[in-house]
């Protein structure tokens, strides 16, 4: 028979388990920027040159996996070097 004090003891060491792995946050996430023409593709970062006119916008990953499917939103490919925005299907990579 298993005595309390050990049943307890495991008990406290599952919870705390459990506790540390919803702790840990998540670094493979990324956010999503959409631009007025509904082009929207990952960023890792917000950048602040953006041209006003394109109409960029930020998301989270949550709000990709609830429009993904929507048919006024274009998911563009993901870049590998996330400097720049897309219009019109283009890539455009801001200058260094």
């Amino acid at each position: 028979m298993v005595s309390l004090k050990t049943w307890l003891g495991t008990g406290a060491f599952a919870g705390a388990l459990a506790l540390g792995v919803v702790a840990i946050p998540s670094t493979a996430s990324a956010d999503v920027a959409c631009n007025s023409y509904g082009e929207c593709w990952h960023v890792h970062r917000h950048y602040s040159e953006y041209p006003p006119g394109i109409g960029i916008h930020f998301y989270n990953d949550d709000w990709r996996r609830a429009h993904e499917h929507d048919t006024h939103f274009h998911w563009m490919r993901d870049q590998d070097n996330d400097r720049g925005y897309y219009v019109h299907g283009e890539w455009h990579a801001f200058s260094k």
